[in-house]
Parts: structure tokens; C-alpha cells; sequence
């Protein structure tokens, strides 16, 4: 285990190059760098002889024909997408039709945030296995940046791939309706009870020490929300806008946009929690909110 923890850390992300990080596993990075998407989405491919897919990324030529090289001389036999955003599943159709491939994922109705060309030969369920004589993964539906986002455990090397919920390097971005705060921490919660070692996100490096990257996470979140409740010590209400700068005081401006979605979150849970209310208005912007206790 020490030696696989030692090569993880040297392995560099290089797109289109299909990297192996362990006996089970290789990681096809997409070319699709950007301040959301990091490095590039990162594929998995789990398996020798008869392999998993998980997150075939974007539908971009170069990217595809990488993982049809990287599948050459074994069977594919299962595409699978930890949730349907337009960086990760788009390629999924393409693989399966130069493949014969089953596509496995869960849909959602579209938010204006869905690839909406995935289309799943089988939907998932929480605790569905996908196994064979070299592998078991088990999905784990994990709600919280989008309501239709699961994990997989691949039991045989402790490793966790964690799509869009655990991204290294930064935090995920919970976007309301169908991302929810309160379950993204319940699901975190949840996660932690697999024992993981490893994450393996869509974005990013692995990383070592599943488990307290986790827990840091959640209290990340919870200091968030801190920060949300001493606002309301020195306002005794107010819109997104008024709060923004109090709760996120200490990030550089260029993220407040993104930071302002994720304020809307937290109001949200704690609105959910019975310790806040929002006075109705036309748009999210001209909502006043109060703290309730």
C-alpha cells in the first residue's frame, strides 16, 4: 500500500494519455482545463480484461479516441456517469455506440445544467454492484451538487471516485434546486462510513487519506455556516448581495459569483433547519433573508 500511495503522488495529469494508477485502474484525463473543471475531467478505467468506464467525460474527438485506445484488447462492458453535467457524460453515447457498451447513470430533469443527450440503458439505484472476477463497485448515491450524483467504491483497493462531490484542490459548487447543502453534508456523512483510502475525483489528483479529507470538508462547510450566522449579528437581515461580503470576506473577489450561489445554498439549509426565513420576492437577488434563533 505504501508503494501505490508513493506512485500516486509522481503520476502528473497529461491529457489524452491514459496513466496507470494501480493494478485495477488508469486515468484518461479530457483536454477540458478551466477555472470549474481544473486539470480537465478525468475518466476511469477499472479493470483488464473486462473494464468500467466511469465519467467517459466531454464529447471531444481526441479525448474519445484516447479511450477507445486506452479499451483496445479488453471488453468494455459498462459506461457509467456520477451525474449528467456537460463535462462529464457527452462522450458516453459515443463510446457506446463504437463499443456495445451498457450506459449507466441516473437522470434528472434538465435545470439548464444537464447533458441532455444521455440517455441510460440502465438506471441507477443506490447500492448497485458491478462486478467480475476482478472487480466489485458499488454504487452510492450521494446527492448534494446535483440531486442525480452518485460515488463508486471499488471495493478491492479501498478507492473511492468521487465525480463532482470531492474535488481536489477546491471546494464543489452547490447550485439550487437540484444542488441541496444540507444533503450535500449528509452525504459526506455517508461517505465516510465506506472507510476509503483513496478518492480518485473527476477533477484533480488522487488523494491519499480518504477520510480526513472528507471530514475536512465538513468542517469547511460548517465554518461557512458560521460565518453566515455572525453576518446576521451585524445585520439583522438581508439580501444575497448585502450578506455576500460578510460571509465571504476572506476569498479573492474574482470568486464572489461563485461564492454568491454557494451563500444561497447555506441560507437555504438553514432555512431547511427552521433557523432562517426569506421574504418572498421575483427573483433570488431581491430576497430578504432573516435569521430566525
Amino acid at each position: 500500500m505504501a508503494q501505490m500511495e508513493s506512485k500516486l503522488l509522481e503520476i502528473e495529469i497529461e491529457p489524452g494519455t491514459a496513466s496507470k494508477l494501480s493494478p485495477l485502474l488508469r486515468r484518461v484525463t479530457a483536454p477540458n482545463p478551466s477555472v470549474m473543471t481544473g486539470p480537465g475531467t478525468n475518466s476511469y478505467i477499472v479493470g483488464n480484461k473486462e473494464l468500467a468506464v466511469i465519467d467517459p467525460g466531454p464529447s471531444i474527438s481526441s479525448h474519445v479516441s484516447a479511450l477507445l485506445g486506452a479499451c483496445e484488447g479488453a471488453k468494455l462492458r459498462w459506461i457509467i456517469v456520477t451525474h449528467t453535467h456537460p463535462d462529464h457524460s457527452p462522450a458516453a453515447m459515443l463510446l457506446a455506440e463504437a463499443t456495445g457498451a451498457e450506459l449507466i447513470g441516473a437522470t434528472i430533469e434538465d435545470d439548464g445544467h444537464q447533458d441532455t443527450s444521455f440517455k441510460a440503458d440502465r438506471e441507477l439505484s443506490d447500492g448497485d454492484l458491478f462486478s467480475n472476477d476482478e472487480f466489485t463497485l458499488r454504487a452510492v448515491h450521494t446527492p448534494g451538487h446535483v440531486g442525480n450524483h452518485y460515488c463508486f467504491f471499488l471495493e478491492e483497493e479501498k478507492t473511492l471516485f468521487t465525480g463532482d462531490h470531492i474535488m481536489q484542490g477546491t471546494t464543489v459548487v452547490v447550485i439550487p434546486p437540484s444542488g441541496d447543502m444540507a444533503e450535500y453534508l449528509h452525504s459526506l456523512e455517508k461517505l465516510k462510513e465506506l472507510h476509503a483510502e483513496f478518492l480518485a475525483p473527476a477533477h484533480g489528483h488522487v488523494m491519499l487519506d480518504a477520510e480526513s479529507v472528507i471530514q475536512g470538508l465538513i468542517d469547511h462547510r460548517m465554518a461557512r455556516e458560521a460565518k453566515v450566522l455572525a453576518a446576521f449579528e451585524r445585520i439583522a437581515s438581508g439580501t444575497l448581495e448585502q450578506l455576500l461580503p460578510l460571509v465571504y470576506d476572506d476569498v479573492d473577489p474574482k470568486v464572489l459569483p461563485v461564492a454568491k450561489i454557494a451563500l444561497w445554498s447555506h441560507l437555504l439549509k438553514l432555512e431547511t433547519d427552521g433557523r432562517a426565513q426569506k421574504h418572498a420576492a421575483e427573483t433570488i437577488d431581491r430576497e430578504v433573508w432573516t435569521l430566525l434563533c
